[in-house]
């Protein structure tokens, strides 16, 4: 770390040797000397508000002004007045003449904080400044010339802001002629411990008590933690301990306290036009539970499937079976309503559906029939024996009965006759 550097660390008080850190600071003093304007970026709490005071200190305007504008917090219908200014008269309330913030700092520099959120009329007004130092107060037609280095900032995606079109894209551009990127606090892992003990100290000494220290397990874990509100989060975190807390050794158990676990979680912030981030996690309750529900019914065919064949030469049904018919398939599965394409088509002739008494399984255009065959279904091993030695002796008999036609067959059994011949082969019952 060079000599320079260090001295820029020490004057402002700024903590932490990552390199991301250390080359945005060198960067802030290489374009100090320089009139180029700068666009820092950042998420909100990592320390912007550093950057334009090591511009304004190292730059030849130190002498001169240098005004902050949080470009947020002032109201749309009067930002123009505070930033340019506004004749008497100009309008209601005007009972005098008003310099602006680009009068006032001739010569300095200005800080437009949060610079995403000027209404696009300001925008016009600053790119004129930007481009040619010139800009008229409100209410007047006077061009007024101005000597000012703009350092702007903001945390929100500029790109993005461009194409949903609350930004100008020219104006971004002379806003970044350098930018400088400032590290979320949770990329700054080693330097988290170090913040600490720093905010520690200084509230120690602020209100006159013992400083507050972590221990190990303490410190892995603060260290682990996300921080979505960075440096900021961190040094109010450190502050309100001081005060409350009577024990000055922090332990994980007290830290949990403070920053819960759950908190850990990833975090998305500062998204662009302020969109509030999306909650995935009942989403992602309610397609597991679907999920498990239509596992449950596939395994309930699958039950009932291995029934049905295996009552097919018989035309009868258990009462577990109809009640289990009955459960997966609603009245509305009967031949009035159900496709003509369904697997399952159920003969009724009473009440509406609501007593199923033989149901016939035939194929459809699709072959489902031939597809569901080939479902494992989840029975021990000597029930899948008889189910398969079943089904060779219901296929010799068709075959029998119908002389070994076997279209014939394939309708009495209720299955295609690709799926047919597919068996015989499977069988060896060519013969």
């Amino acid at each position: 770390m060079s000599i320079e550097l260090q001295n820029i660390k020490n004057r402002f008080g700024i903590i932490g040797n990552f390199p991301a850190l250390n080359r945005a600071l060198e960067k802030s003093i290489q374009v100090a000397p320089t009139d180029i304007s700068v666009l820092v970026v950042g998420e909100s709490g990592v320390g912007k508000e550093f950057i334009p005071k090591i511009i304004h200190s190292e730059s030849k305007r130190k002498h001169q002004p240098y005004i902050v504008v949080n470009c947020g917090a002032i109201p749309e219908g009067t930002i123009d007045s505070e930033l340019f200014g506004h004749e008497k008269g100009a309008f209601t309330g005007a009972t005098a003449t008003r310099k602006g913030y680009f009068e006032v700092a001739d010569g300095g520099t200005i800080f437009l904080d949060e610079v995403g959120e000027l209404p696009l009329q300001t925008q016009v007004r600053l790119l004129r400044v930007l481009e040619s130092g010139e800009f008229m107060k409100v209410g007047s037609s006077q061009i007024q010339k101005t000597n000012v280095r703009i350092v702007a900032a903001t945390n929100v995606n500029m790109m993005k802001a461009i194409q949903d079109g609350r930004f100008r894209e020219d104006l971004f551009y002379r806003l970044n002629t350098v930018q400088i990127d400032m590290p979320a606090l949770r990329e700054r892992k080693g330097d988290i411990h170090l913040l600490f003990r720093k905010f520690a100290i200084d509230f120690a000494e602020k209100y006159r008590m013992p400083e507050l220290e972590l221990e190990p397990g303490a410190v892995h874990y603060i260290e682990n933690y996300t921080f979505p509100g960075n440096v900021r989060q961190l040094r109010n975190l450190v502050e309100q301990m001081t005060v409350v807390e009577r024990e000055r050794k922090v332990s994980v158990t007290k830290l949990t306290e403070y920053i819960p676990m759950d908190a850990h979680l990833p975090m998305v912030v500062n998204q662009p036009g302020g969109q509030k981030q999306t909650d995935f996690g009942n989403e992602r309750e309610i397609i597991y539970k679907i999920l498990f529900d239509m596992r449950s019914d596939i395994n309930d065919l699958k039950s009932l499937t291995s029934e049905l064949i295996k009552n097919r030469g018989t035309g009868d049904l258990s009462n577990q079976e109809k009640n289990l018919i009955n459960r997966i398939y609603t009245p509305e599965s009967t031949p009035q309503t159900a496709s003509p394409n369904s697997l399952l088509y159920f003969e009724n002739n009473s009440n509406n559906g609501q007593n199923i008494q033989n149901p016939t399984i035939i194929s459809n255009a699709d072959d489902t029939y031939e597809d569901f065959e080939d479902i494992e279904i989840e029975e021990n091993k000597p029930e899948s024996l008889s189910l398969q030695n079943n089904e060779k002796d219901l296929i010799v008999k068709a075959l029998e009965k119908h002389n070994g036609r076997r279209n014939r067959a394939a309708d009495e059994l209720g299955i295609s006759q690709r799926t047919l011949y597919r068996k015989i082969k499977q069988y060896n019952l060519e013969e």
